[in-house]
């Protein structure tokens, strides 16, 4: 596994196999890695001649200062994993300024307003800093196709959205979010719950469960009123539950034949936010 460590060896690895005629998948990321992030590689091996991953943690998609200061910085662990798959031929890692050289600045975006939904309505901004960095990232690789997983839905719409308005030659592939043996979505976040809050935040798994057992058979209303209600009975703090169009996003208050819908939840163990969502079928 090869560590390009600039964007001067990235840009060089890749027309060296480029003119070999192969066929390149990526997976960006952030670091902290677990099994949830392995799958994306593992999913790339089916489609690929190579798989190119990247560690950056993206200042620009952060809007608390102490998050960014908080996330785990964990490389040597990071690399290792990725070598041991033995999915990754390459790892890049580049500076800031590899990905900003006019300064660490998000660039504005029309998303159609999918970046106003849940997410971004608490967080201005932070799809645009996302929507920098990968496409930065999507242009400085060149992959042939590009991983991202269900576990962060809205931004796996931001990114099609992106790749679409940009013209970038790049197929998005979404790979279903791993969970842990109780449920919970693998997170980075997880590192920061204790052994008592991981076991309590399995109801949100299992909240989705229900609520995709209900689906058509009650009413939007009542289903979020179950919701809540399951939530007053826990030490977990219910942030938003919602049922949203799969392609607006836009939360729904009546279910219609031809449309796909989702679940959206975010809920807090303590200090930690979890989020997740379900396809509702």
């Amino acid at each position: 596994m090869e560590i390009l460590n600039s964007r001067n060896s990235l840009e060089a690895y890749v027309e060296r196999n480029r003119e070999m005629g192969k066929i390149i998948g990526f997976a960006p990321t952030m670091g902290a890695l677990h099994a949830g992030h392995i799958s994306l590689y593992e999913a790339a091996s089916h489609d690929n001649d190579l798989i190119i991953s990247s560690i950056f943690i993206n200042p620009t998609q952060f809007n608390n200062a102490e998050d960014l200061l908080k996330y785990p910085k964990t490389l040597d662990q990071d690399l290792q994993k990725l070598k041991d798959s033995g999915y990754v031929s390459a790892v890049y890692l580049p500076s800031e300024k590899d990905l900003y050289p006019n300064g660490t600045a998000s660039k504005s975006y029309d998303f159609g307003g999918l970046d106003r939904e849940m997410e971004g309505a608490s967080r201005p901004g932070h799809f645009d800093g996302v929507g920098t960095v990968v496409e930065e990232l999507l242009r400085q690789v060149q992959p042939d196709h590009a991983y991202f997983g269900e576990k962060d839905f809205q931004q796996l719409a931001i990114i099609r959205n992106l790749v679409k308005q940009t013209g970038i030659p790049v197929k998005i592939h979404a790979v279903p979010t791993m969970r842990e043996p109780g449920g919970l979505a693998m997170s980075s976040r997880n590192l920061r719950l204790t052994p008592t809050q991981r076991k309590e935040a399995e109801i949100i798994h299992q909240t989705l469960l229900r609520a995709n057992e209900w689906f058509r058979v009650l009413t939007v209303t009542e289903i979020n009123e179950r919701v809540k209600e399951i939530f007053e009975n826990t030490r977990l703090k219910l942030e938003y539950f919602r049922i949203a169009d799969e392609d607006t996003l836009k939360e729904t208050d009546f279910f219609y034949k031809d449309r796909n819908y989702r679940a959206f939840i975010v809920a807090h163990a303590g200090s930690v936010r979890l989020i997740d969502n379900m396809h509702l079928d």
